[in-house]
């Protein structure tokens, strides 16, 4: 469905400061970018080929118009974790690296019986959330 999610930024090394343990908590590493000469000012995290198109990544810039990033209201982007550990060392990162909670890991059964997520925000203000399903109770 998706080629990528791009998110504004107004400061984007405390946003790669952020970014970089959140995304690695869910398994996510920064896209290279070294063989792309235009990409200056841009970092991702996720799957990236480009001309061989598996792209779904997550990028942050500054935006193109050269105003200040800005936040939508309603907005969120959710990131699906294998397991509920996922879930928290997410949150736990998001918080260890200036990002704020929007809502503890746990289960949130008016979504489904194994509907288990944590929502954050990040520095900038965008909404963020890790959502495990499939999982009724922690494996231990």
């Amino acid at each position: 469905m998706f080629t990528y999610v791009c998110l504004g930024t107004n400061n984007l090394q405390r946003a790669v400061a952020f970014y970089d343990p959140v995304m690695a908590a869910l398994g996510h590493q920064r896209c290279d970018t070294t063989s792309e000469p235009d990409w200056d000012g841009w970092v991702g995290w996720g799957t990236y080929i480009d001309e061989g198109r598996i792209e779904v990544a997550l990028w942050l810039c500054a935006p193109f118009n050269n105003q200040p990033a800005g936040v939508g209201n309603g907005t969120m982007v959710a990131f699906a974790a294998r397991s509920w550990a996922q879930v928290q060392a997410f949150h736990q990162a998001a918080l260890a690296h200036g990002g704020t909670s929007e809502g503890e890991p746990g289960l949130r059964v008016h979504y489904g019986p194994d509907f288990y997520a944590a929502y954050v925000r990040d520095p900038d203000g965008h909404k963020l959330a890790a959502v495990c399903r499939g999982i009724l109770s922690p494996t231990i």
